[in-house]
C-alpha cells in the first residue's frame, strides 16, 4: 500500500500542476535556508575576534572558515531545517497537488469539500508548533544517543509528517473529525509513510522535492486506506 502510493506519486512528478508547486517550493526553501544561514552568521558575527577552543586556544580564522563554507552551511542547515519547511510547505500546497492526483487517477470522484481558513490554519500552525518543538526536545536525546539519532530523527519525524500529510489530505474529503478518527486508527500505516519520507529530508538538494512528493504520497494512502474500510 505505502510503496504503491509512493511510487504513483513519483510517477506524476512531470505533471504541470506538480512543477508549479515544485518550483514555489523549491523557491520558499532556498528563500528560507538563505534568511536561516544569514541569522546564523548575523550571531556569530557578535562573537569575539578570538575564540577560544580546549587544548587549542586562541582561534582567529573561525570566520574567514565561515564566509567561504556559506554554501555548505546552508546545506547542513537543511538537514535539519527541511522538517519543519516541508510541514509549512505542504500545508501552503497540499490542496493543489491532491486535486492534481485525484483529477488523474480519480476522476469519477466529486469536487472536495472546502476546508475553512480558521481549521486548516489552525491545524497548520498546530502541526509546525508540536513540530519544532518536538525536535527542540529531541536534542536533548541525540547529544547522549548520538549513534542513534538518524534513526530517533527519522521515528520522530516521520511519526509528526506522516500524522499532518494524512490529516490534511483526508480533511479534504471526509472532514477535520473523521479524518483525526481515521489517521488514529491507521496510524501505524501513517507513521511508517512518513518515515519513508523523512528519510530523504535528511538529504541535502534532495529533501527539495520531499514536500510536493509527500503530499501526492499521502493524498493516494488515504484513498487506499478509505477504499479498505
Amino acid at each position: 500500500m505505502i510503496f504503491t502510493s509512493f511510487f504513483k506519486a513519483l510517477g506524476q512528478m512531470g505533471d504541470r500542476r506538480f512543477r508549479r508547486v515544485l518550483f514555489l517550493g523549491v523557491v520558499l526553501t532556498i528563500v528560507l535556508l538563505v534568511a536561516a544561514t544569514a541569522g546564523l552568521f548575523w550571531l556569530l558575527e557578535g562573537l569575539p575576534d578570538e575564540t577560544g577552543l580546549p587544548l587549542i586556544g586562541p582561534v582567529t580564522w573561525l570566520d574567514d572558515i565561515l564566509q567561504w563554507s556559506s554554501v555548505g552551511v546552508m546545506l547542513l542547515l537543511s538537514v535539519f531545517l527541511m522538517v519543519p519547511v516541508a510541514s509549512a510547505i505542504t500545508s501552503l500546497f497540499l490542496d493543489e497537488v491532491a486535486q492534481a492526483v485525484e483529477d488523474r487517477h480519480y476522476p469519477d470522484l466529486p469536487p472536495a469539500a472546502h476546508v475553512s481558513f480558521y481549521d486548516g490554519f489552525r491545524d497548520s500552525v498546530n502541526f509546525l508548533g508540536v513540530i519544532v518543538g518536538a525536535n527542540l526536545l529531541a536534542l536533548l536525546v541525540y547529544i547522549p544517543l548520538a549513534f542513534m539519532a538518524p534513526v530517533i530523527f527519522w521515528a520522530l519525524n516521520g511519526y509528526l509528517l506522516g500524522m499532518e500529510y494524512f490529516q490534511l489530505a483526508a480533511m479534504r474529503r471526509i472532514g477535520r473529525v473523521k479524518a483525526k478518527e481515521m489517521r488514529k486508527k491507521h496510524r501505524w500505516t501513517i507513521w511508517l509513510a512518513g518515515v519513508l519520507m523523512a528519510m530523504p529530508l535528511s538529504l541535502p538538494l534532495i529533501n527539495l522535492v520531499i514536500p510536493v512528493l509527500g503530499a501526492a504520497t499521502f493524498t493516494h494512502l488515504f484513498h487506499r486506506v478509505q477504499a479498505r474500510e
